[in-house]
């Protein structure tokens, strides 16, 4: 039997990262965006630009793709030290760094490092772009493309692929138990979507069930990724795992909360 522990396990201690900073920068990001906020109709866009990128990346030569990335990657990275240490000169240090390892050094141990700050960057940058609504339109949009992209036309497996095979760090590879070759990935769209329902899961209901509702996402895609492993299902996507955890934590905070209420009222 297959098991998939180290994945859940560093997904639970990514999500409880991109809550703890997010709380400390959460000023500085705000002063960055000046208190924006996406709105529905900005929501549909970002979806729909998202799930066409994955389309259009099969058709992007190798190096132009590798060039877009880094210049992602970059960017993230800077804003990120920034935000840490308001200087440019030490902000412009870990990009620096990161494109000397990418293209001099670069191993899986370098690529699930930077694969893990970019998720948490990511998270805690945008994070401050949403609210509870447009978390529920983004989550609910964004998981029915994914089935789609996934099971239908297969695209987000192919690019998926097209991008590891150029070495970029676009998600996390883990090994599973046994270790006889067995190895699992999580991609970094993944991370920013149970990090953005971890933020938002914390400024509605506050940080005791923000840290549960990431312990349950974690568990639920443990079990969930476990089966996967042992099944003739080898792709499927990882969002719905997320989001089934993150259901399951929000009705058992309701139900915990009748339960409660009709006790103190009887």
């Amino acid at each position: 039997m297959v098991v998939d522990f180290f994945l859940s396990f560093v997904l639970f201690l990514i999500g409880f990262a991109i809550v703890f900073l997010y709380s400390k920068l959460e000023k500085s990001v705000d002063a960055i965006f000046g208190g924006t906020e996406l709105q529905m109709k900005h929501i549909v866009v970002l979806v729909a630009a998202m799930g066409i990128m994955v389309s259009v990346l099969l058709l992007i030569p190798d190096q132009f793709l590798v060039a877009l990335f880094s210049f992602a990657y970059v960017v993230v990275l800077a804003l990120f030290t920034y935000m840490f240490v308001p200087k440019l000169y030490i902000a412009a240090v870990p990009p620096a760094l990161f494109l000397l390892i990418f293209f001099f050094f670069w191993n899986v141990y370098f690529f699930n490092l930077f694969a893990i700050i970019f998720g948490i960057a990511v998270s805690v940058y945008m994070g401050n772009l949403f609210n509870w609504k447009t978390t529920l339109g983004f989550v609910s949009l964004i998981t029915i493309v994914d089935i789609v992209q996934v099971l239908v036309t297969g695209f987000t497996v192919v690019s998926a692929q097209k991008a590891l095979d150029l070495g970029l760090p676009i998600g996390i590879i883990l090994p599973a138990v046994p270790f006889d070759g067995n190895y699992t990935f999580l991609g970094l769209g993944d991370i920013f979507f149970l990090g953005l329902l971890a933020i938002q899961s914390t400024e509605k209901y506050g940080k005791k069930f923000g840290f549960v509702s990431i312990a349950v996402m974690s568990i639920v895609f443990f079990g969930f990724q476990t089966f996967m492993l042992n099944s003739e299902f080898q792709n499927f996507p990882a969002t719905v795992f997320v989001i089934s955890g993150w259901l399951i934590a929000v009705v058992a905070r309701y139900v915990y909360n009748r339960i409660t209420a009709n006790r103190c009222y009887n």
